[in-house]
């Protein structure tokens, strides 16, 4: 693990580089992308409500899911009418007149909700088994999830953000969905999978597990710039930064402080 003398306790390494194709620079959290964080579904998330919720597995799915645009929310609608009954649990719900979208008063649309939870996830006793249901269907056909799932839901905890200067320049960041990034109601949740130790016992890091969705993302050149540098820097045995959460939880496990 990498100990920079001083560090913040939340500090993380990022690294710029230009894109390869067009006028953009890319800023990319490399300390978050190294880690070996990964998804606990099913295996002790705690949800995110305001309570500890583990035995719902609802996971993140407790809030309806919002669309990045109207392409976005009609990829998940079409693919909506092609889950089969063991699939999708509330397959005959989401058949209804109303569908599997909402529209609120201020235009914002997102998928509906059905018991407090996402319409598209499967509860605990489902003969199809819990989770999300668009999720169960790529797996069943051999496609990537994010053919199917709404942007925000396969794209989690990855987040990208583009800012452009007034000279029309493009910098883009690709990093850690934190806590912050759901607004206000995030300060809420009683627990988050990136300030979780638990979290971070992936096998592999985030840049090869998550390989798909980050092409998908920032694209292929980007993805192996990326990959490269970040393989070769591991392979010179040159140390990167741990994330904060591995960071906090090695400290207190060295000075026999259980973390919270």
């Amino acid at each position: 693990m990498a100990v920079v003398p001083d560090a913040p306790f939340d500090a993380h390494e990022w690294v710029s580089f230009e894109d390869p194709a067009e006028d953009r620079s890319w800023l990319v959290d490399v300390t978050f992308l190294s880690s070996c964080w990964q998804c606990i579904y099913g295996a002790g998330c705690q949800g995110v409500l305001t309570e500890p919720t583990p035995e719902r597995m609802e996971g993140c799915c407790s809030y309806g899911a919002h669309f990045t645009d109207e392409a976005d929310a009609e990829r998940v609608a079409a693919a909506a009418e092609t889950l089969s009954r063991e699939q999708w649990q509330f397959r005959s719900k989401g058949r209804r007149k109303a569908g599997v979208l909402k529209r609120d008063s201020k235009g914002v649309t997102t998928t509906r909700l059905v018991d407090g939870a996402c319409i598209f996830l499967n509860r605990p006793g489902h003969p199809g088994g819990a989770g999300c249901a668009l999720h169960r269907a790529a797996i069943d056909r051999g496609v990537l999830p994010l053919q199917l799932k709404p942007d925000v839901c396969w794209q989690l905890p990855l987040r990208r953000e583009d800012t452009v200067a007034a000279n029309g320049h493009v910098t883009s960041s690709l990093g850690e969905w934190g806590r912050r990034h759901w607004g206000e109601g995030g300060a809420e949740f009683s627990w988050w999978c990136t300030e979780a130790p638990s979290a971070f016992s992936g096998r592999d890091p985030v840049y090869v597990s998550l390989r798909d969705e980050i092409v998908a993302m920032a694209g292929q050149d980007v993805y192996d710039l990326l990959a490269s540098y970040l393989g070769t820097r591991q392979g010179r045995g040159v140390s990167l930064l741990a994330h904060p959460t591995v960071r906090e939880h090695s400290s207190n496990a060295s000075t026999g402080n259980r973390p919270i």
